[in-house]
């Protein structure tokens, strides 16, 4: 096994995939590829500047790519490269946990293992 704590690499790609927005945005672009105001509409909660900033960081980290049509009108459209299609099984196991994690917490405990607040429970 890989120790992970000593494996910078590791802590990279677990900050890349939860920094905020990232997760959703690759989640949404595993279907197919999306122009930008379709990932608008699957994630309304974030702001265009906030999408375009978390689009080019995955374009730099080799997450995503940037496809600018030949023909008019021009379209842009973001899809996952191969790198970020192996992401897949990741946000799968991820959307696992996170439903035991989270009904672990729905029956009175919080993240921290303090007992949870009545809004915590809602």
């Amino acid at each position: 096994m890989v120790d992970r704590g000593a494996c910078p690499s590791f802590h990279a790609a677990v900050e890349l995939i939860g920094r905020r927005w990232n997760g959703v945005i690759i989640d949404r672009l595993l279907a197919h590829p999306l122009r930008f105001s379709e990932l608008r509409t699957a994630i309304p909660d974030v702001t265009p500047a906030m999408l375009s900033q978390r689009l080019k960081e995955l374009e730099v980290a080799q997450v995503v790519r940037r496809d600018v049509s030949s023909e008019r009108p021009i379209e842009v459209s973001y899809a996952l490269t191969e790198t970020g299609q192996q992401l897949s099984e990741v946000l799968d196991a991820v959307a696992v946990w996170s439903l035991e994690w989270s009904g672990e917490n729905v029956r009175g405990t919080a993240p921290s293992g303090e007992p949870a607040t009545a809004q915590e429970k809602a």
